[in-house]
Order: C-alpha cells, then structure tokens, then sequence
C-alpha cells in the first residue's frame, strides 16, 4: 500500500514524526511537501497532490494530510473523485475506525495544532489498521456518494 503524505507549514513537524513512524512501521511513504517549513506557504500546494495521487489509484493507496486544524485540508481533499477524508483533531479514537469502518476513509486529515505526537501517531496506526466492513449498507452510501460528487480536476 502506497501511502501519500503532505503538510503546510501547520502541520510540516507532525508530518517529518509521522513519515519517520511509518517508515518504521514498513509502510511506503511518498512526501508530497513541503519540503521546508515556510510560514507563507499555501495548504493547497500539498494537499491537491496527495489527493491527486489518491484519486487515481483508491484502492491501492493512503493519503494522511496535516494543517493547523485539518479542516481546510479534509474539505479540499474531499473535492477529488474517489477521495474520502476523515478529519480527525483528537479525542476517542472510535471515530478513527469508524472513518475506515463505515465510510473506508481512503485519507486522514489531522489537525497538528490538537494533536501530540504519540497521538498522532497511534490514530494513524489504529486507521491503517482498521477495516472497511464491506457492510451492504456500508456500500450502498458510498455509491450514493460518488453518483452525487463534483469532482477536482
């Protein structure tokens, strides 16, 4: 499973934690940037390519995208086809499993300012771990979803 990852400035530290944790959990990880932390920099310059990347391929990749509060970077990313964020800034972590569970979040938006690294870092743990239940229901809104999107170019 690739994994595609991508942060402005906001997010830039927890992403460099996170890339070092997925490595070590054996993961492939493609850094769509930044590359520096630049406090001008503009969350759409990374966020549209991870979601691009995740687009293209659905089945077959992650994206985990990080800002100050992941809200801007979960909508944008939703703008792709085939795209589903989850928005996750702390608290129960039932709602992490529930993103893949139920809705098979393809990607994870996380809100940097709310979160520490240890948690952060387990919520992705426990997300790439979690499966979609294939639930009939589960399917049938995902469909409905798709057959109602706009989509990104």
């Amino acid at each position: 499973m690739k994994i595609y990852i991508g942060a402005d400035h906001g997010g830039y530290s927890l992403k460099e934690v996170l890339k070092k944790y997925l490595g070590e959990l054996g993961e492939e990880v493609f850094d769509k940037g930044a590359d520096s932390l630049d406090l001008a920099d503009d969350f759409p310059d990374f966020i549209a390519p991870v979601a691009r990347a995740v687009s293209a391929d659905p089945e077959g990749s992650r994206g985990i995208v990080l800002g100050r509060s992941g809200q801007g970077e979960a909508i944008l990313a939703n703008r792709f086809k085939n795209v589903r964020c989850a928005l996750f800034c702390g608290g129960d972590m039932e709602i992490v499993k529930k993103s893949k569970e139920h809705n098979n979040a393809n990607m994870l938006s996380l809100g940097a300012d709310f979160l520490n690294d240890k948690t952060a870092c387990e919520a992705v743990r426990l997300w790439l771990a979690t499966p979609f239940t294939r639930d009939e229901r589960h399917l049938r809104r995902l469909e409905k979803i798709e057959e109602m999107s706009l989509v990104a170019k």
